[in-house]
């Protein structure tokens, strides 16, 4: 008989859950501000990079919004925009991983060019935030870091139906990334730095509000991850 995979839960995936389960049960309600990183951090006894990642999984979620600034609250809470479990027990493989860069293609290089023609200032500080902490991050926050970058530039679309779409599948996206890195980008420091170069033209061409550019920028981003995926499983055993 052959039994599914479960993958034990991460700390963020807990302090997420837990945080859920608070805006589910009314304890906090729509508008209401988070504590600090660092208040949370002491009050689930946990280090900071967990609770950035679990309000970016919450943000994924469309459960919170993170203003510049001014920090982080909840949202109006919308079911349908909760597609996946907070605590994802999903095992990405191979073809898991080709299929969603092939949807993230569909979706990314139109928000791209969308955002290159409505984005405001504010929009693009969050987009610059996240650049900077990709660059300075270590392994974890680089993921987060990440992330945070593509969900931005869904948002600077400013169209509800993208960003819900993007919402739908971000909690995948962070899985992915977490594996594309592990496998690729963390074994060699000049992947890591193209990786962050093809962010910085996407941001470029974005604030130049330049459409072609911003579209072909995403394009190439997600074309070359897909080469050098193609390039690791090539030479390496498939993950399981």
């Amino acid at each position: 008989m052959n039994y599914k995979k479960i993958k034990p839960k991460k700390i963020y995936e807990e302090v997420a859950e837990a945080i859920h389960e608070m805006i589910r049960s009314g304890k906090l309600k729509p508008g209401d501000k988070l504590d600090s990183v660092q208040q949370l951090a002491e009050n689930f006894q946990v280090g900071r990079s967990a609770i950035r990642e679990a309000l970016t999984s919450l943000r994924a979620m469309g459960l919170v919004e993170m203003k510049q600034g001014e920090g982080t609250y909840v949202k109006q809470f919308d079911s349908s925009n909760v597609t996946f479990p907070l605590s994802m027990a999903i095992l990405m493989n191979k073809q898991d991983i080709f299929n969603l860069l092939e949807v993230r293609k569909i979706i990314e290089v139109g928000s791209a060019a969308a955002a290159a023609k409505k984005r405001t200032t504010e929009q693009l500080d969050s987009m610059e935030v996240a650049l900077n902490n990709m660059k300075n991050a270590k392994k974890e926050l680089g993921e987060m870091a990440d992330l945070e970058f593509h969900l931005a530039v869904t948002e600077a679309s400013n169209n509800p139906l993208l960003i819900q779409l993007m919402n739908q599948v971000s909690g995948l996206m962070g899985e992915s990334m977490k594996e594309i890195r592990k496998v690729w980008f963390f074994s060699n420091y000049s992947n890591f730095e193209r990786l962050y170069n093809e962010h910085r033209s996407i941001y470029e061409a974005i604030k130049d509000q330049n459409e072609e550019r911003a579209s072909q920028a995403m394009l190439i981003h997600i074309e070359n991850v897909e080469d050098m995926l193609k390039q690791y499983f090539n030479q390496t055993e498939p993950m399981n």
